[in-house]
């Protein structure tokens, strides 16, 4: 017996290794094997990787696993690269009623998201004896009957398949009965007993029978049932039912309790005999479970809700018998229709958590198996997502679908996605299931820093101190981690002949920026300064910002005075005014300059100190020193005046200057003190004098000669025009004389302007004769007014009477004449031209 069942498998698996054989020579991705029912856990199955042409190491690498939903009859051996049992197989278990138990394996390989089907026979083996429901029956015969009628029996069940199942019937010996064997649409074999010779009770009132059910099994395996048959007294009439089969469909969601079918059988015997009882006569377990047949009525009823997905239709047998103990019986088949009762089931095979935001499009993100336990359209399954999410599903496998990458992702806008998958079904109404994938973007460095603004500018007062935090610049990079942590720096370049970086340096982290030197105004008043930013990515990307850093001013530089200035021999400016000036005569004008800018640079002057208070005032924004009123007898010849100039700053600076104004109504009187000079006077002035003098009476002479040389020359000119005009008659008109008369000689020997610059030291004497404005004179008649600085020491104690004052004086009055002289020469020489053009 051993032998013949090992025979059986190696002719199994001779099978299944020609089959494989024919699969790799097509190239099919279907993979089938076949092993028998109830082998030990861990028995070999097949050799995948050999199947798929790998090795078995690759599997292992390739991350190969068995997906397959629900329970797992079968496991993957990674070492081998086999298919083994994860445990004991049993056929009439999952297989129930199914000729042939096929098992669907899905193989994945998450290295390369493909998946390959697996189909796995189960062959049947006899492990199951036919079984009767009951293992006695009691049937009752009227001694009457006639022979050839006919009692149903009791049909035994056997869970296996094909030859192992039941085959047939036998009846115990006996001398009036004999069995009979129908068989049904569906195979299965209904015994019958039949009555071959007349019974009669007062010979013998009960028969024991014995049936039994044998499969075709190697060895074969029996069961049997006893049957206890009472003759009873006569009963002339056997039940009838109305219909021969009753047949009904039920949705398997109707409620429990429900009446599905009522059979009905008539009976012609009156009384006891007449009356029809009804039982199930042929059932199996399950239904039994599930409908139950009111004996008196016939209404069968459903104790239990029906489920499409186990079984789609209940075949049993009812049987009518009267109360003389004859029945008949009758076939009732209730069908089970579908309803779409049960949601899709999505299964996450496999899933990836995490993906970079520069994925490209294609990039599987999870693979999904969809199922559904309905049938027909309630079991037809489509997926969807979202349409606005950069992911799509497609279909790889049978029931399998991947969601892929269909756009372009960017962390920066969505960081973290949940992607719901609804699974619906097509029934009526729809079911649908919804799976949520979690998927979270990876950042990748695709942004560079930028800043708030595209520039900036900040104010910073001169003299600022070092060190002192003088702006903040700040930039900011959606990214994260290192991809965002930014660092600062600015451009260097050499700015006044130093580095950049030697007045200003940045934090790198803070982007604060530090003034290293304190700056002036006076010398820059703007710094460009270029930052940049730069991020911690690889490779990494940096933007930059122009800083515009504007110096405002400070009241640090005092007022500087330009005019009167100081000579470098340490003398002092002297300001010659007339006694007979009147008042609002300009004496002279203060010029000052102030380094800084703005207000602070808004300059006023104001008189401080005088030798004759409220003779002079000094104008607050022009600096003209002017007289308020003539001038007395009583005033002094030397006025010192103490003029100050002052800025406009917080605080105000300010500079001072002595300007002294020697007041005299002309150069004789000047010269009539140097009478009373002491015997101090150096030689080198009285020399000077006495050079002064002869120079005098030179020019002095040849003025009177050209004179008289002219008045000879007009003179004859005049003769030569009277005797023309005797000789010509009466002549016309004569046009007015072009002459400049003596009135405009002044006014022209006016505008010459004369500067005197003496010192005590008459070697130090300057003798300055400049060239006369006759410009100035012409169109501004008052030009005269503006005297030039007579210079002296300022040690000196300057009046009327000291020496230096009378050399000055007599200087003044011979260079006056040697001017005057010269230019009536000219005067002169100018109105004969324009007389006697012949000349």
């Amino acid at each position: 017996m051993i032998f013949l069942q090992r025979l059986w498998v190696c002719r199994e698996r001779i099978l299944l290794f020609c089959l494989l054989g024919s699969l790799r020579e097509t190239g099919a991705l279907q993979i089938y094997y076949s092993i028998p029912e109830e082998i030990e856990k861990g028995s070999f199955v097949g050799d995948i990787a050999k199947d798929l042409g790998l090795e078995p190491h690759q599997l292992s690498e390739l991350r190969a696993r068995i997906v397959s939903g629900g329970k797992q009859h079968f496991a993957l051996n990674v070492r081998s690269g086999s298919l083994v049992t994860a445990d004991r197989v049993d056929r009439e278990k999952i297989c129930l009623g199914i000729s042939r138990c096929l098992l669907n394996v899905e193989l994945l390989m998450e290295g390369t998201v493909k998946i390959y089907g697996i189909e796995v026979e189960v062959t049947d083996v006899n492990d199951n004896a036919p079984r009767f429901r009951t293992d006695e029956v009691e049937i009752k015969i009227n001694e009457n009957a006639a022979p050839g009628i006919r009692f149903g029996l009791p049909s035994a069940r056997d869970p296996d398949e094909g030859i192992n199942s039941l085959q047939s019937y036998q009846l115990s010996q006996n001398n009036h009965f004999s069995l009979n064997v129908l068989s049904g649409m569906d195979g299965v074999k209904y015994p019958e007993l039949v009555l071959e010779r007349a019974l009669d009770r007062e010979e013998e009132s009960v028969h024991h029978l014995l049936l039994k059910a044998s499969d075709g099994g190697d060895p074969g395996l029996s069961g049997t049932a006893r049957i206890r048959v009472l003759v009873l007294d006569s009963n002339d009439n056997v039940p009838v039912f109305t219909q021969s089969e009753y047949s009904v469909s039920v949705p398997e969601n109707v409620p429990k309790g429900m009446l599905l079918l009522r059979v009905n059988a008539t009976d012609s015997d009156e009384g006891i005999n007449g009356e029809v009882t009804y039982s199930f006569r042929n059932i199996d377990d399950k239904a039994s479970e599930i409908f139950q047949l009111d004996p008196q009525t016939g209404k069968l009823l459903l104790l239990e809700s029906l489920d499409y997905e186990e079984s789609k239709i209940y075949e049993m047998e009812i049987q009518g018998q009267d109360g003389g103990g004859l029945l008949t019986s009758a076939k009732v088949l209730v069908r089970v229709l579908d309803v779409n009762d049960n949601a899709p089931e999505v299964t996450v095979t496999s899933f990836t958590s995490s993906v970079p935001e520069n994925s490209p499009p294609g990039t599987v993100i999870a693979l999904l198996n969809v199922h559904d336990r309905d049938s027909g359209d309630n079991g037809h399954v489509t997926c969807s997502i979202a349409v606005h999410l950069p992911f799509k599903l497609e279909k790889s496998y049978a029931n399998y679908y991947s969601l892929v990458i269909d756009k372009a992702l960017d962390r920066e806008q969505i960081s973290m996605y949940n992607v719901t998958v609804t699974a619906t079904d097509q029934g009526t109404p729809p079911l649908s299931t919804c799976t949520h994938i979690l998927l979270r973007v990876e950042d990748t460095n695709d942004n560079p820093p930028s800043f708030g603004q595209t520039s900036y500018s900040t104010y910073i007062p001169e003299n600022n101190a070092r060190g002192a935090s003088i702006y903040s610049v700040t930039a900011s990079d959606p990214d994260t981690e290192e991809n965002a942590r930014l660092t600062y720096s600015i451009s260097d370049y050499i700015l006044h002949g130093a580095s950049l970086s030697s007045y200003i340096s940045i934090n790198s982290e803070t982007g604060v920026l530090y003034a290293l030197h304190s700056f002036d105004y006076e010398q820059f008043r703007d710094l460009q300064i270029q930052v940049t930013a730069k991020d911690g990515g690889d490779p990494p990307l940096s933007s930059n910002v122009s800083l515009t850093l504007f110096i405002l001013d400070q009241n640090d530089n005092a007022p500087e005075i330009l005019y009167p200035t100081f000579p470098t021999d340490g003398s002092t400016g002297v300001e010659l005014a007339p006694r007979s000036a009147e008042p609002g005569y300009l004496v002279t004008k203060v010029v000052a300059v102030d380094g800084d800018s703005g207000q602070n640079a808004w300059l006023s002057f104001s008189l401080k100190k005088a030798t004759e208070p409220g003779l002079f005032l000094v104008g607050m924004h022009t600096g003209e020193v002017r007289t308020t009123r003539a001038f007395l007898d009583k005033d002094a010849l030397k006025q010192s005046l103490v003029v100050a100039v002052s800025d406009n700053g917080e605080p105000p600076l300010s500079a001072t200057i002595s300007v002294t104004v020697v007041v005299a109504d002309s150069i004789p009187e000047i010269l009539s003190d140097l009478s009373n000079l002491k015997t101090a006077v150096h030689l080198e002035d009285a020399s000077l004098t006495l050079y002064l003098v002869i120079a005098m009476a030179v020019v002095s002479s040849l003025f009177f000669a050209f004179i008289i040389v002219l008045l000879v020359i007009k003179l004859r000119y005049w003769q030569n025009s009277q005797l023309l005009q005797s000789s010509s008659g009466q002549m016309g008109n004569i046009p007015p004389s072009q002459f400049v008369d003596f009135d405009g000689v002044q006014a022209f020997l006016q505008t010459y302007s004369h500067e005197v610059s003496l010192t005590m030291d008459s070697r130090k004497t300057q003798l300055l004769f400049p060239q006369p404005n006759y410009a100035d004179a012409l169109i501004n008649p008052q030009s005269c007014e503006k005297k030039e600085p007579l210079l002296v020491s300022e040690d000196s104690r300057f009046s009327a009477r000291d020496p230096a004052l009378i050399s000055v004086s007599f200087f003044h009055f011979i260079n006056n004449y040697l001017i005057s002289s010269l230019s009536a020469m000219l005067v002169f020489i100018l109105i004969s031209y324009k007389e006697s053009p012949s000349l």
